[in-house]
């Protein structure tokens, strides 16, 4: 879509007026629903430096605490992404959809990934190996 509107804006020298707000939604979806499906897959950024140099005691642990930080995290910041989410009165000016449907997704995205550092946290508590993720092994134990 963005393609097809730099096309018809060097064609017709004008821009779709739809393109900005529809990438945009899209930019923010893909963002923060993003969060929980890389957090399940263990594919969310990590400074590992320590941790993996680490033994597997102290591996173990961090296995526990990360996760649970990081929930801790993402449900503070699921709240304020819904404080911001909910004061919106505003309207686009394109589609004239509420401001809200574009940022719903934020608060939705940190929930669940939120959720999915739970899970992760809970899987090291229940199983002996260090999991980077529910179906991912450290390294190490692979």
């Amino acid at each position: 879509m963005t393609f097809g509107n730099v096309v018809v804006r060097q064609i017709t020298g004008r821009s779709w007026g739809f393109a900005a707000e529809i990438s945009e939604i899209a930019i923010i979806m893909a963002t923060f629903m993003g969060i929980s499906y890389a957090a399940r897959k263990g594919r969310h950024i990590s400074m590992s430096a320590f941790f993996d140099m680490a033994p597997k005691k102290v591996k173990k642990a961090l296995s526990i605490i990360n996760p649970l930080v990081t929930a801790i995290i993402l449900f503070v910041l699921c709240y304020y992404a819904y404080v911001y989410t909910a004061g919106q009165t505003r309207v686009t000016s394109s589609l004239e959809i509420p401001y809200w449907v574009m940022v719903m997704f934020m608060p939705i995205g940190f929930f669940l990934g939120g959720v999915q550092f739970l899970r992760n946290m809970w899987i090291n508590i229940v199983n002996k190996e260090v999991y980077l993720a529910q179906e991912k092994k450290d390294y190490d134990e692979q």
